[in-house]
C-alpha cells in the first residue's frame, strides 16, 4: 500500500472509531462527541420527569427502562419505544451492564441506595432523586462509593443548579447581612396524608404492579391503596416525610451558603393526638401531620447557627421587616436568614434571594458573579459532566452530607414519642410545659452516632429484607 493511501485510510478508520460508544471500548469516562447510554429505574412520577428532562437535553440514549408499575412507566416507555422494558432493575444489571455508562434512579426513597449502589460499584455514573437515600448510613455509603470509583454523580435537588443559590451565596459571602445566627425554613408539605395508624388490612394487588419488587428492602406487608401512589412518603418504611421530601430543596440554601456540615444537635416537637382522656403522639411507623425541628450547627465563618424547620402548616415567626402585602418565600416554602446586619429571604429551590425590608433592594448593588452559572438544566448538567469530565452542582460528596443533615431531623422526630397514656396521666393532670416525650439528640457526625440516646442509633441504618442487603 502506498504511504499516502495508508495515511488517508488510517485517518478514516480513526474517525470511524471515534464515535464508537464508550462501553464498547470498555471505558467509564467517554469523549465529548459521544452519547451517554443510560439505564433508568423508576420512570413514572418524579422519575418520569427526570426522563423527560434528560431527553430534552439530548446527547443520551436510554438502553433500558424499568418500573415496577406498568401504568406509572407507560409514558416513559412510549417516549423511548426502542429501550428495553423491565419491572426488575436487576435485569438491567444482568443484561445491560456492559451496554450502559450511567444509571438514573427515580424510585421511592427506600430503594434509592439498593438500586444505585450495584451500578456505582461497577463505575457507572449515577443520577439519584432527592433525598439521596432513606437513612443516614446509606447517604454516607453512597458518597464513599462515588469517591472510591471516581464516577460523576448528581442528586436530584434541582435548585442546586439554579442562579438563585449562587446569588444567595454571593450575597452572604460579601456580607450583605453580616454574620448569620439563625435560619428559619418551612414547607407546605405534607400534601399527602400523614399520621396513620398501623394498616393491617390487605387488598388485591393490581395486575400492573409488582408489589414484592416495590417493597424491595422493606419488610413484607399486605398491599393497600393507602401506600400508592405518592402516599408512601408518609410511612417511615418507605419515605422520609415532609422534611425528607423538601429538606434537600429548602435547607440546601443555608447548607451551601453557610457551609453547615453535620449538625451537632437536634430536637423536634410534633403534632399530638387527643384520644378520649389521653394525649399521645406515636410516630414510630408513620410520619407526623406536622412538626418543628431545631438543628444546631457549628460553622467556621458564622459560629453557632440554629436552623429551624417547620412543616404541616406551621410557619416561623415572620420578621417585622416583611411588609403587610409581601409574601414570605414561595408557594412551596422558603428560608429566612437572620444576620447581624439584616435579613435575607429566599423562595423554594433557593429562588429569588432578597433583603428585608424590601426597600433595601432598591439601593442594593448585587455582587459580582464570582460563581459560574449553569447553562443547562440540572439533569443536563449531569449529562455534560459525564461526557466531559466536569463537575456537577450536587455530587454525592455534597448531596450525601446534605441528606444526612436533613435525615438527622427525622431522628429527632422519631424520638418524639409522646405518650401520656403510658404514664397513666389524664389530660387534666398533664403539664403542657413538661414535654415528657421531647428529647434533644446529640450527634457525633464523624462517627455517625447519637451519643445521648442509644435507641435512636437503630434509625441511623435500617434492617434490610433478606436478599435486599446492601
Amino acid at each position: 500500500m502506498k504511504r499516502r493511501s495508508f495515511i488517508k485510510k488510517s485517518a478514516a478508520a480513526s474517525a470511524a472509531f471515534s464515535i464508537v460508544p464508550s462501553f464498547v471500548l470498555g471505558k467509564t469516562h467517554i469523549p465529548p462527541s459521544d452519547t451517554l447510554y443510560i439505564g433508568a429505574v423508576g420512570v413514572g412520577g418524579r422519575g418520569g420527569g427526570v426522563v423527560r428532562e434528560l431527553t430534552q437535553h439530548g446527547k443520551i440514549k436510554f438502553v433500558a427502562l424499568c418500573d415496577v408499575d406498568d401504568k406509572m412507566g407507560a409514558a416513559s416507555y412510549a417516549l423511548h419505544p426502542d429501550a428495553k422494558k423491565y419491572r426488575d432493575f436487576r435485569k438491567i444489571y444482568d443484561n445491560h451492564l456492559n451496554d450502559i455508562d450511567a444509571i438514573m434512579v427515580g424510585t421511592p426513597d427506600h430503594t434509592h441506595a439498593t438500586i444505585a449502589l450495584p451500578f456505582m460499584r461497577e463505575k457507572k455514573h449515577a443520577y439519584v432523586e432527592k433525598p439521596l437515600t432513606h437513612n443516614i448510613y446509606e447517604a454516607r455509603l453512597m458518597a464513599q462509593v462515588a469517591a472510591e470509583k471516581g464516577i460523576i454523580t448528581q442528586m436530584g435537588n434541582q435548585g442546586a443548579s439554579g442562579d438563585g443559590i449562587r446569588l444567595a451565596q454571593e450575597m452572604i459571602n460579601t456580607g450583605a447581612i453580616g454574620k448569620v445566627h439563625r435560619v428559619d425554613c418551612w414547607t407546605n408539605r405534607p400534601v399527602w396524608p400523614q399520621g396513620f395508624k398501623h394498616i393491617t388490612e390487605g387488598q388485591p394487588i393490581p395486575e400492573h404492579l409488582d408489589w414484592d419488587l416495590w417493597l424491595g428492602p422493606a419488610p413484607m406487608r399486605p398491599y393497600n391503596e393507602n401506600y400508592l401512589p405518592f402516599k408512601w412518603r408518609g410511612f417511615w418504611d418507605f419515605g422520609t416525610g415532609a422534611m425528607g421530601d423538601m429538606g434537600c430543596h429548602i435547607m440546601e440554601t443555608p447548607f451551601k451558603t453557610l457551609d453547615l456540615g453535620f449538625p451537632y444537635e437536634a430536637e423536634a416537637s410534633c403534632t399530638t393526638i387527643w384520644s378520649g382522656d389521653f394525649v399521645e403522639a406515636d410516630y414510630s411507623e408513620a410520619c407526623p401531620p406536622s412538626s418543628i425541628v431545631r438543628l444546631k450547627f457549628d460553622t467556621k465563618s458564622h459560629g453557632d447557627i440554629s436552623l429551624n424547620w417547620y412543616d404541616g402548616g406551621i410557619m416561623p415567626d415572620l420578621p417585622p421587616e416583611l411588609g403587610d402585602n409581601e409574601e414570605p418565600g414561595g408557594s412551596g416554602g422558603g428560608s429566612i436568614f437572620h444576620g447581624s446586619d439584616g435579613i435575607m429571604i429566599t423562595d423554594t429551590y433557593s429562588q429569588n434571594p432578597r433583603l428585608l425590608p424590601s426597600k433595601r433592594m432598591a439601593d442594593y448593588k448585587k455582587p459580582s458573579e464570582t460563581l459560574a452559572r449553569v447553562p443547562h438544566s440540572h439533569a443536563g448538567e449531569w449529562i455534560e459532566a459525564c461526557l466531559n469530565g466536569t463537575t456537577t452542582s450536587s455530587p454525592f460528596s455534597y448531596g450525601g452530607p446534605l441528606t444526612e443533615a436533613v435525615l438527622m431531623g427525622n431522628l429527632a422526630i422519631k424520638a418524639f414519642q409522646y405518650k401520656v397514656l403510658k404514664e397513666g396521666k389524664k389530660v387534666g393532670d398533664w403539664d403542657p410545659y413538661s414535654y415528657p416525650g421531647r428529647r434533644t439528640i446529640k450527634w457525633d457526625g464523624a462517627n455517625m452516632r447519637v451519643t445521648n440516646y442509644d435507641a435512636a442509633n437503630a434509625w441511623v441504618k435500617r434492617a434490610y429484607r433478606k436478599g435486599w442487603e446492601l
